[in-house]
């Protein structure tokens, strides 16, 4: 045989992407765990789901067969907050390692979005059917149980551990739920903000509280790796396609942002924006080498 065979090694996005091309088969626990890789190339994500899927083991060990799912939700309650002392970081909010399960797992502290995500996959292993919701401002835990013939919601903060009430969600919605410019100030019902968060959804959510903390301190190699995971997981989202453009940009990667500036303009051409874009990518085509020939 005159050669031998090379084999690639698929990068952390490459993984990312197999993980999320089909809704049906994407593992939400698995892809969250992934982002990771972003801060520690060497994290081996099946290690970090052998880790909570012990948790569940130790957990399902505590749960009567014949449990009704108001004492499972208690024992989970008690097992997830009190005894392993998982809690909000509440010091360091916007400190990026709130968002990688492998630091939320090791310190039991974090934001309401990975507290969830853990959450819900040892509820789900307990048999509890928990549902993400992409409140405003505040990722919750949602929760339908049946006691007896009755079926009842139950709104879970995964930052403090409280079940909430429609009191409490109505006070906490008071700055998100009116239709901006609407003259009557129609307020928007409470249940249209307690629907389900698809799998995606709570990727792009997670994805996009690290972009803001990136976009803030200026760090702009950070900024670009959440930017092509976004663009990876949405991606007919072309506002994430034009920020990916402008971190490449920021990194003087002239070339790869005026391809993503020119598809923006193409699929968003009368967006508010459009003439600034437009501007910066006339300089980026005058200041990009000439592709090889």
């Amino acid at each position: 045989m005159s050669g031998s065979l090379r084999f690639e090694v698929p990068t952390a996005l490459d993984y990312f992407a197999m993980l999320v091309v089909d809704d049906a088969s994407l593992s939400l626990v698995e892809a969250a765990v992934s982002i990771g890789q972003d801060a520690q190339p060497a994290l081996d994500v099946q290690t970090v789901l052998a880790e909570i899927d012990a948790l569940a083991r130790r957990l399902k060990r505590r749960v009567a067969a014949d449990a009704v799912p108001l004492h499972r939700l208690r024992l989970l309650n008690r097992f997830f907050f009190q005894d392993l002392g998982f809690a909000g970081n509440v010091n360091h909010f916007h400190d990026p390692r709130n968002s990688y399960l492998h630091e939320v797992l090791r310190t039991r502290r974090g934001i309401p979005i990975t507290l969830a995500v853990l959450y819900i996959e040892l509820a789900q292993q307990i048999g509890l059917p928990a549902q993400g919701v992409s409140f405003p401002g505040h990722f919750l835990v949602k929760l339908r149980l049946r006691q007896g013939q009755r079926l009842g919601e139950v709104l879970i903060d995964p930052f403090s551990g409280r079940s909430l009430s429609r009191d409490e969600l109505d006070q906490m919605l008071q700055p998100y739920r009116r239709h901006p410019g609407r003259a009557d100030e129609e307020e928007v019902p409470l249940a249209l903000f307690l629907q389900a968060a698809s799998h995606r959804d709570v990727l792009a959510r997670m994805l996009r509280n690290l972009k803001h903390i990136h976009q803030a301190e200026e760090d702009w190699p950070a900024l670009l790796a959440v930017q092509r995971r976004l663009v990876v997981l949405l991606p007919r989202d072309w506002e994430e396609r034009r920020d990916r453009g402008l971190a490449y940009a920021e990194l003087g990667c002239a070339r790869e942002a005026a391809d993503d500036l020119a598809a923006y303009l193409e699929h968003r051409p009368a967006s508010e924006d459009a003439q600034a874009i437009g501007q910066r990518l006339a300089e980026l085509r005058r200041a990009r080498p000439p592709r090889p020939a």
